[in-house]
Order: structure tokens, then sequence, then C-alpha cells
């Protein structure tokens, strides 16, 4: 059995906007062991962002955790209130990689000082040992000459040379628990497959647990040890990734499954998912995805299904 070294109870996060609230997580739960890869995936604006960017205390100004618990190394993350607090344990333990590499480097600064910068706040080293450390980092990532790399700026590497320098610079702490936020979507192909292959690698090198948010269900399927599906601000479904693409159970989680292009299907019309998410101003009465389920019972828009286990991890 791995250690549990995260979980999230119960979360919920409001927003407040042009004063109405929306409630953009809604008692959404997870555990995270360690060195596990851990994938959460569904649709566009179902709150897969909102959820991990909690765990760093990065939600914007108008939002606020209402309810619910983030237990990290004894203490609940969801109870920090200032910046001085957070920064003991972003980047330092927790990092985050984003999904547009260059909105995430500054374009002024050298791609070494912004890796040094990151050293030297949270561990007081001096600029010199600093800057040997980022070159290092910088090799670690597979940037070739990295000593002539350190002194460039954003705009002078490609796309997918930008997102290993992002991935530097979340590692540089050596964190224990690394987010990556949709980190291939920018990339093309071959690249893509790069990335995901360099974070298993530096995954396995520094014992790190991996959160990947994503729609790719490809990505998912070739990455993940276990899998949290997302809808309307929930966790609706979660087992091991053999147990979702094989025996989904709630009716999103087989839509999901039904939307990936199938290669052996080209004559057949590419399935979707009716309808639209619910508008999340409004208290969700029932199942949120009654109304886009064909399936659905008249139960279903009255009260929330309950959680059962299919398996012991399922």
């Amino acid at each position: 059995m791995r250690e549990k070294i995260f979980e999230a109870r119960d979360l919920e996060i409001q927003f407040n906007l042009r004063g109405r609230v929306l409630t953009a997580v809604r008692k959404a739960s997870i555990e995270l062991y360690s060195n596990e890869t851990l994938a959460i995936v569904g649709e566009s604006g179902s709150g897969k962002s909102v959820f991990t960017k909690s765990f760093l205390g990065m939600l914007d100004k108008n939002g606020y955790i209402s309810g619910g618990s983030l237990l990290f190394e004894g203490q609940d993350l969801a109870q920090l209130k200032t910046e001085k607090e957070w920064l003991q344990i972003r980047g330092k333990k927790i990092a985050m990689v984003f999904q547009d590499p260059m909105t995430s480097l500054n374009p002024v600064k050298t791609i070494g000082e912004q890796i040094r910068e990151v050293i030297t706040w949270h561990f007081g080293t001096d600029k010199e040992e600093a800057a040997k450390e980022a070159v290092r980092l910088l090799g670690m990532v597979g940037i070739d000459n990295p000593e002539a790399r350190y002194k460039q700026y954003p705009h002078e590497f490609s796309g997918g040379m930008r997102q290993r320098v992002v991935i530097a610079t979340a590692i540089a702490c050596r964190p224990k628990i690394l987010i990556c936020d949709e980190p291939t979507t920018a990339l093309d192909v071959t690249v893509q497959a790069q990335i995901l292959q360099l974070i298993r690698q530096l995954q396995k090198e520094l014992g790190m647990s991996v959160v990947y948010i994503t729609h790719d269900l490809g990505v998912v399927a070739n990455v993940a040890d276990r899998v949290s599906v997302m809808y309307a601000g929930q966790i609706i479904e979660y087992g091991l990734v053999h147990e979702i693409f094989k025996d989904p159970q709630h009716p999103y989680t087989k839509a999901l499954l039904e939307s990936l292009p199938q290669l052996s299907g080209r004559d057949r019309a590419l399935h979707s998912i009716k309808g639209s998410p619910p508008n999340l101003y409004h208290e969700i009465k029932g199942d949120a995805f009654a109304p886009r389920n064909p399936h659905a019972m008249k139960i279903d828009f009255e009260l929330e299904p309950p959680f059962f286990r299919v398996s012991e991890t399922h």
C-alpha cells in the first residue's frame, strides 16, 4: 500500500461575481498517494483548474474556499489565509506547470534568472550556487548546452523548450506534488510525447506524485495510475485507469469515452454529448448530468445519486 500524502475532502469553492455567488467546485474529494500519477478529467469548465489551484492558494481574489478541507502534512491548507503561509507550500512542496509556457515566463528576464530566483527565494542560496543549480536543472530537463541557454530569453526558445523550462522551474525546489495543467495542449504531437516522457522520468528520479489536469483521454491512458472524472464542479467517478476505461459506471464517464474518435469507425458519425453543462450560479437539484443523460430516471431530477463502491479501488 502506498502512503496517502494529500486529501481534498468535500471541498467547496465559490466566487463572488457582480453581486452573485457562483459555486465552481461542489463538495469534491480526492486522495493522492506517494509516487502515483492521478489524472483529473472532464469538459472545459468542469472545475478542474479551479479545484487544483486551491491546493496552492492561487484562486482569484474574488474566489474562496467555502467548505471542506485540504489535508497535507498534518495541516489543513484550506485554513491558510496569508501569502506568507502559502509561500511555505507553493513552489516548495506543491508546484504547478501551466498550460501555456509563454505566459508562465517573464519575457524580459533570462531563462536562467527566472529559475535561479526560485531557488534563492525558497532556500536562501547565494546567487552563484543557485545559478549552478539552475544550469543543472536545464540539463536535467533535456536542454542542450544549458550554460549558453541560461543567458537567453523566452522568445529565443521553441514551445517545447519553453515547456521544459517551466518544468525545470517547477521542480527547482523538489516538490512532493507536481500539478500539470494541460501541459501538452499548445504543443505538437511529437513534442507532447517527449514532455510526457520527461515528466514521467523526473517523477521517478525525484519521487514526486503527479496530478494531470486534462481532457485528452489518450494522455490519461498513457500516463495515469488512477483517474478522477469531474463534472459541474463534482468528482463523479474515480478508480484505477483500467477500471475507468474498461468498466465506466457513471453515464457521463461512458459518454466521454464514447466521444473518443475510433480508428475502426471511420464511416460512423462522431458521438457527442448533447446539451450544455448546468449554470453554476443556480443551486443544482438532483443529478447535475441528468438533463443531458438520455437514460435519466425521474428521481435523477429530484435527488442526487449516492456514491457506491464498484470495487475496492473504484
